[in-house]
């Protein structure tokens, strides 16, 4: 069964709607790994729209479970990253105009870039991941310039409107996932994931890790956040590949 990584980031949306105390991603974070998460992801954006400095300090303290840190390869977020040394840094695009995180990282236009921030982190001893779209230069790509693992984007799937659609799309991730071992990396999904569309790419062989956050978040609002991790996770379990 793949490792669930849950993103608290939304937990964080909400607190700063009201741009109050509460609800406070630790307690999330704490809730999440009670209800049996393997890992806590966030997400330091350059313009702090949810998560803030003092939720990464104290995530990094606190957080016993892998601790997965989403980020841009900006000088100043990448010098936070060095500092705080997450478990892992996963690199992503990021935009000030969007919602969320759309679509993946371009490693093959920024290269250099990405490669030195790659270098960095690694030297800090902090596994690293790129976010990317399941293609092959981007794959290939990501392996060449040292990244340990890649996540590839789901959002294809999670977008897709017609049977057709959504089933090219699962064996477009399906190539992926076998392009990215056979280059040497570790393969890990996210983005659009629920609990109404995940069977079909938790049944994806070779997926190590799924990091989800807006549904799981969601859900917690109904039934709390341990229930709706362990329900995550019953899901995962359900669909898993069998030998």
């Amino acid at each position: 069964m793949a490792l669930l990584g849950v993103n608290i980031d939304h937990v964080a949306t909400v607190r700063q709607a009201r741009r109050t105390d509460e609800p406070d991603p630790i307690w999330a974070a704490a809730e999440a790994e009670l209800g049996g998460a393997d890992g806590i992801t966030f997400h330091l954006r350059e313009d702090r729209r949810h998560i803030g400095d003092r939720d990464a300090e104290v995530l990094r303290r606190t957080v016993a479970v892998k601790l997965n840190m989403e980020m841009a390869a900006a000088d100043e977020i990448v010098a936070i990253a060095a500092r705080l040394k997450p478990d892992q840094c996963t690199l992503v695009p990021e935009r000030r105009e969007e919602l969320t995180t759309e679509g993946g990282l371009d490693v093959v236009r920024h290269r250099a870039r990405v490669a030195a921030t790659v270098a960095r982190l690694k030297n800090e001893g902090i596994v690293v991941s790129a976010f990317i779209e399941p293609v092959a230069d981007q794959i290939e790509a990501s392996a060449a310039v040292g990244f340990d693992a890649i996540e590839l984007w789901t959002g294809a799937y999670a977008h897709a409107r017609t049977p057709k659609q959504r089933a090219g799309a699962v064996e477009v991730l399906r190539a992926g996932i076998a392009l990215g071992h056979q280059v040497g990396l570790e393969v890990h999904g996210g983005h659009g994931l629920t609990y109404r569309n995940i069977a079909p790419i938790a049944a994806l062989p070779g997926f190590g890790e799924f990091n989800i956050g807006h549904s799981i978040v969601s859900r917690a609002i109904f039934v709390g956040m341990r229930e709706a991790v362990r329900e995550m996770k019953r899901l995962l379990d359900l669909y898993a590949p069998r030998p």
